[in-house]
């Protein structure tokens, strides 16, 4: 049987070049960056190296990356981190309600410290509404945390436009960009960005590592407590060769960008157009901005199916989908996103997620859509 993954959105294949990166500095070096000898140095030299890679393609300065196990410690640092070293000017934050949990969980966290969270609601499509945000802001709010575009639907937020507010009343801004981060092209300096969360995993690197972007001049309070590593941000002993292999993920991504999202649009207008074609149009629904949107995610609902039917249907024939963030997708909950999208209750009830990347051919996707119809037809006329 073919195996076709379309799950990117949750994790994705290491790129050859990248596993080979990481081969190099996992046989080949084996010192610890704060010693002081000759294996210490060699090692100290690799993520230095790796730092100014990834600075360089995220557009921003070596000391301004913070090295972290992932995304989520990114988020946790980004919050928790932020509101320390603020407290004394106020105990207020403004999120959204379809944040991935590292955001709402750790959010729901600050409530019970003491602190006011404002949640923001979204559009049908997925996106906030900037009068709202001006709404809530209050003079003690210090951060507002908001994702670059989302995980579940694909949905892009209106980043620049949420900075440039942030910073007219003098509040941190943190986006959590694990999900942009290949997709879309970011630079940091040219963003009205303070705080911007990374993951390796996403973009055909190592799972295990990531970064935290920290302008210049913002103050962090450290979350956890040790060495001296990461400027005293983040103590613990690097995982260098997983930061060898995020700066390989990236250079990658960089040189190839265009080469990238041409394949990632060519692949969303062939699934859309083989599912019209062996589904039809009328038994499906895309949920998410037609616009404002991530190449290579789709969110779509089949209404005459349940989620958990369809994952299990498709997963016998060896294609790998979601049905929300990987995160939570054990569970087969309604995920939060549609439902703060106000989506009718069939949608909700069968919604699935695919996304592409590295390695996805043009055949997939129209095996996938062909599979897919069949599943439909032979559920229609079970007894």
């Amino acid at each position: 049987m073919q195996r076709i993954y379309l799950d990117h959105a949750a994790s994705t294949p290491m790129h050859p070049r990248v596993a080979e990166a990481m081969m190099k500095v996992m046989t080949g070096q084996y010192g610890n960056a704060s010693s002081i000898h000759a294996f210490g140095r060699e090692a100290k030299r690799t993520v230095s190296a790796a730092r100014d890679v990834i600075a360089a393609s995220l557009g921003c300065l070596p000391d301004e990356l913070v090295f972290t196990g992932g995304g989520t410690e990114s988020d946790n640092l980004a919050i928790f981190g932020a509101v320390a070293s603020r407290v004394d000017q106020g105990k207020h934050v403004i999120t959204t309600v379809i944040e991935h949990h590292a955001v709402l969980h750790s959010c729901q966290e600050l409530e019970r410290q003491g602190f006011d969270v404002t949640y923001l609601g979204v559009d049908e499509y997925g996106r906030i509404r900037l009068e709202e945000l001006r709404e809530a802001i209050r003079p003690d709010t210090v951060l507002i945390t908001m994702m670059y575009a989302n995980n579940e639907v694909g949905t892009i937020q209106p980043i620049r436009e949420v900075g440039e507010i942030a910073r007219e009343h003098g509040i941190l801004f943190h986006t959590d960009a694990v999900q942009a981060l290949g997709s879309q092209p970011i630079s940091c300096r040219d963003l009205p960005v303070d705080l911007m969360s990374f993951s390796a995993h996403k973009i055909n690197g190592p799972q295990g590592v990531g970064a935290l972007y920290v302008r210049r001049g913002v103050t962090l309070e450290a979350r956890s407590h040790g060495g001296l590593q990461e400027r005293k941000r983040r103590a613990g002993t690097e995982n260098i060769a997983g930061i060898a292999g995020f700066a390989e993920a990236l250079k990658i991504i960089t040189e190839q960008a265009d080469a990238h999202l041409q394949h990632d649009l060519e692949l969303r207008t062939l699934l859309l157009d083989q599912l019209a074609l062996h589904v039809g149009s009328e038994h499906f629904h895309v949920n998410g901005h037609a616009e404002h949107v991530l190449p290579n995610i789709l969110n779509i609902s089949f209404p005459e199916v349940t989620t958990e039917t369809m994952l299990m249907n498709l997963d016998m024939e060896g294609i790998a989908v979601a049905s929300g963030s990987a995160c939570t997708s054990g569970s087969l909950e309604v995920s939060h996103v549609l439902q703060a999208m106000n989506l009718p209750e069939a949608f909700l009830q069968s919604a699935i997620r695919f996304s592409w990347g590295l390695g996805n051919t043009t055949k997939e996707i129209i095996i996938t859509a062909e599979k897919i119809g069949t599943i439909l037809e032979r559920l229609r006329n079970r007894p």
